[in-house]
C-alpha cells in the first residue's frame, strides 16, 4: 500500500532550505568540435539565522 501526501511548494522549499541544496553543474560551448565557452556553476543555498554562523567577519566601525 503506497501512502501519497500533496506538498504544497512552499513547504517543500522550506525543508530544503532548512537543510541546505548543493546545486552543480556544467556548460560547454562548442562549435565543429572546438571549446569557446565552459562555465561551471557551483552553488550553496541554504536558510539564513541567527542560529547559523557567518562565513563572513563582521568588521565594526
Amino acid at each position: 500500500m503506497t501512502d501519497q501526501r500533496e506538498i504544497a511548494l512552499v513547504d517543500l522549499l522550506d525543508r530544503l532550505l532548512a537543510g541546505g541544496v548543493v546545486l552543480a553543474g556544467d556548460i560547454t560551448l562548442r562549435i565543429a568540435d572546438v571549446d569557446l565557452v565552459r562555465v561551471d556553476l557551483k552553488a550553496l543555498i541554504s536558510s539564513v539565522g541567527d542560529s547559523v554562523p557567518s562565513p563572513w567577519e563582521r568588521v565594526t566601525p
